[in-house]
């Protein structure tokens, strides 16, 4: 074989090598709701139904051990979820809406810990064991010790356990580095011995890692090397205790940190932690996610007697704080004063708004403009905890008592279909191309077509 011939074969196998290995991280759901937390992802093919019984579209069906509220976080042919076992843990989560704010006493020892599963298969890749000791904190029922999905960014995996520590791995599961942030104190601001657990999942981003602890105690924003764990800055709150993952924007190349609160929501420069806006108001626990469109930044809250939707502009700067009877200003896009969400974050999708209630009733706006085109109730389940997701023009939401809602996207409410997962369930589903996700009470489960 000529020369000539074997360098044009091997510059072709090179870049069909690199075409292969070509990731591309949008279609990754690499933290907390995927991709910068859209909760979106198109063109996955999923099935148009499953069936437990007769495993019609059930790809596998496992058994996860101890008790976490963490989402599946995805990349390539790993899911990653996170636990926390004991023996002596067994109350499991109390579904339903009710009042008690008394946390679950249990003063046994835990393990925390990571599992890499082959999202094909369902079979454990690895599993790590990040912590052993009692609990810290104590959980909410319908809380767990394991409530913080991870974030991967196809190199590392980053695992946070509140005050048992935050983990960073490698995608073989060796443990490269972790910090410990001491006791995180997550409770009712009103009532400190309401423990709830902590909640607010980490972020990457440009090989960064971003974290946000609003709790009773010494509350901060921080950004930290990816690679080595170093602090890169650190920026404190006047915050009461939240639950809240931040989310990334820009605005004119700059990148910037978004924050839900109640005290202190804003927008954070991402390179040096120097705050650009900030506004106070709504739901005093804050627990939402903000999403970010094309050029709105979207939050809400519902804690308290108030519960807003808004709408703010990525070029925001200042104080964005809404006068008595205000519904927009200057950086304030649109408002409304209720409707918004305690536990859910807002789906974004096609142009239009979902905000999903503890109740199951479905709101959905323009999101341009905030109008409401309609608001619907979901079944007869008494409470909904997790976020609603979507692809392909199908919104899908899931009660607490494990039946998940198949929804058309669009101005009118259609309910398509209905499938029971047999389990409680308040975690918010993963999408992967072929397969949707759905981690409950004691199982996970994978459903895609056969």
């Amino acid at each position: 074989m000529k020369k000539a011939t074997i360098i044009v074969l091997f510059f072709l196998l090179a870049t069909l090598t690199a075409f292969i290995t070509n990731i591309d991280p949008e279609r990754q759901w690499s933290q907390f709701r995927g991709h910068r937390s859209s909760g979106f992802l198109d063109d996955a093919g999923l099935p148009e139904s499953w069936d437990l019984n007769t495993n019609e579209n059930v790809l596998w069906n496992i058994e996860v051990p101890g008790l976490g509220l963490s989402s599946p976080v995805i990349w390539e042919d790993k899911l990653f979820i996170t636990t926390a076992v004991s023996d002596s843990d067994n109350d499991g989560l109390k579904a339903g809406i009710y009042g008690s704010i008394d946390p679950v006493e249990d003063e046994s020892e835990h393990e925390w810990k990571v599992y890499c599963i082959d999202k094909h298969s369902g079979k454990t890749i690895w599993e790590q064991a990040a912590h052993r000791g009692v609990p810290e904190q104590k959980r909410h029922p319908k809380s767990s010790h394991a409530n913080c999905s991870v974030a991967t960014d196809g190199n590392y995996v980053v695992a946070f356990f509140g005050s048992e520590g935050l983990y960073c791995y490698d995608m073989d599961g060796n443990l490269v580095w972790e910090k410990d942030f001491g006791v995180l104190k997550s409770t009712f601001f009103r009532v400190e011995t309401a423990e709830w657990e902590f909640a607010s999942s980490p972020v990457i981003y440009d090989g960064r890692l971003i974290v946000q602890c609003d709790v009773m105690e010494n509350s901060f924003l921080a950004v930290y090397d990816l690679k080595s764990g170093k602090e890169l800055w650190i920026k404190e709150r006047d915050e009461y205790p939240g639950w809240c993952t931040p989310n990334i924007y820009t605005d004119n190349g700059k990148v910037r940190i978004a924050v839900n609160g109640y005290k202190h929501r804003g927008g954070y420069d991402f390179e040096t932690g120097e705050e650009v806006w900030k506004m106070s108001g709504g739901g005093d626990i804050q627990i939402p996610t903000p999403l970010v469109g094309k050029e709105l930044i979207y939050f809400n809250s519902a804690h308290g007697p108030k519960s807003p939707i808004m709408a703010i502009k990525k070029n925001a700067t200042g104080d964005l704080t809404l006068n008595e009877g205000e519904t927009s200003n200057t950086y304030v896009q649109w408002s409304t004063p209720r409707g918004g969400s305690y536990m859910q974050t807002m789906l974004l999708y096609e142009g239009l708004l979902y905000n999903l209630g503890w109740n199951g009733r479905l709101t959905c706006y323009d999101a341009a403009s905030g109008e409401r085109l309609y608001e619907e109730k979901l079944g007869r389940a008494s409470s909904f905890t997790a976020s609603p997701v979507a692809s392909d023009g199908r919104i899908y939401v899931v009660d607490d008592e494990g039946t998940v809602y198949r929804i058309k996207s669009g101005k009118k409410f259609e309910v398509l279909s209905r499938q029971k997962l047999d389990d409680i369930c308040m975690v918010t589903p993963a999408i992967t191309d072929g397969a949707i996700f759905f981690r409950t009470q004691g199982r996970l489960m994978a459903f895609g077509k056969e």
